[in-house]
């Protein structure tokens, strides 16, 4: 059996889309459904069962497994990098994900973590996913700083050399809507666009980046998917490891794939950035995948063009727009 924490959130119900398209439906979506529609994105996927992600952690934590647990998939977080309470985030990301780690490395089943590219904090010590460099990082948010907390404590343990923990970059794509303000650009950007014909992106307060030229490393969700999916496949690599293009892009550059996937001349706005984030604001990042590679991981990943067009035509712009494994 499969288990997908956070298996009704974006990238953890993406998975289970994944999975389904391996043939794969014997899987335990672990969740907390609460108020929102994250539940929308489980409507047209295949699982076997659902666990409320308190009574999954009672079963962990008593040492027993009801479902042969194969792999452990753990997306399961508050996402969000404004959140203030750090003693929610110190039980909920990372005394739970220690509690998982543990119990797949003593089960021997194989466990995937999803760590975050806001661990490297505002980027001036780089982006590498070696370890001299995760010892030093220093997140400007207690979102990033309790991923790091768990990166450390696996390192410190040896655990690391069991599992592997993914810092996500930007990623985009379908399953992201009941995020809010935690959507990506692009969701934000076809919403703004369709209503408004026009873009609005943040002025640079750095005279070496232009308006609008502040660079992201912009993942499509379908690329996470595949990596994802070659590391439960490839259970003797481990450790921690970048999930981004390894190319920077700009958000002008998002700006017009979004424009012209929507059929549409680009007309963007440049509006003052709020002064409560001009100090912490990040005008660059950019995932060095080596190490991936090294490893051997070999799937090119797709162009922002392309994922954008996907995303806006295949999914935005039609009536389901969740991923779907029973049509």
């Amino acid at each position: 059996m499969y288990v997908v924490t956070g298996g009704a959130g974006f990238i953890g119900s993406a998975f289970v889309w994944k999975l389904n398209q391996m043939g794969v439906s014997r899987i335990v979506v672990v969740d907390e459904l609460g108020h929102d529609e994250k539940w929308k994105n489980l409507v047209r996927l295949r699982y076997e069962e659902y666990v409320h992600k308190d009574e999954f952690l009672k079963t962990v934590e008593a040492g027993r497994d009801p479902w042969g647990v194969r792999a452990v998939v753990h997306m399961g977080a508050c996402s969000s990098t404004t959140e203030t309470d750090a003693d929610y985030l110190m039980r909920n990301n990372l005394r739970y994900s220690q509690i998982l780690a543990k119990f797949c490395v003593e089960k021997r089943a194989r466990f995937v973590n999803a760590s975050s590219a806001a661990t490297y904090g505002d980027g001036t010590l780089g982006f590498s996913d070696d370890t001299e460099t995760m010892l030093r990082l220093k997140p400007l948010n207690m979102y990033g700083y309790s991923k790091q907390l768990f990166d450390l404590w696996a390192h410190s343990t040896g655990l690391l050399d069991h599992l592997a923990s993914l810092k996500f970059f930007n990623v985009y794509g379908p399953n992201e809507y009941h995020k809010g303000d935690m959507m990506s650009v692009i969701c934000k950007a076809h919403k703004q666009i369709g209503e408004t014909g026009r873009l609005r992106l943040f002025k640079s307060y750095r005279p070496d980046y232009g308006p609008g030229e502040q660079k992201r490393d912009f993942i499509y969700v379908k690329d996470c998917l595949e990596v994802m999916w070659w590391l439960l496949e490839n259970p003797r690599v481990n450790g921690v490891f970048n999930v981004g293009t390894g190319k920077a892009r700009s958000w002008n550059d998002l700006a017009r794939a979004v424009f012209a996937a929507m059929g549409r001349e680009p007309d963007i706005e440049y509006i003052e950035m709020p002064e409560a984030i001009r100090d912490k604001y990040q005008y660059f990042t950019e995932a060095p995948m080596e190490k991936l590679r090294r490893a051997g991981y070999d799937r090119e990943f797709t162009s922002l063009e392309d994922g954008a067009r996907d995303y806006v035509q295949n999914y935005l712009e039609k009536p389901e727009q969740h991923f779907d494994s029973l049509g």
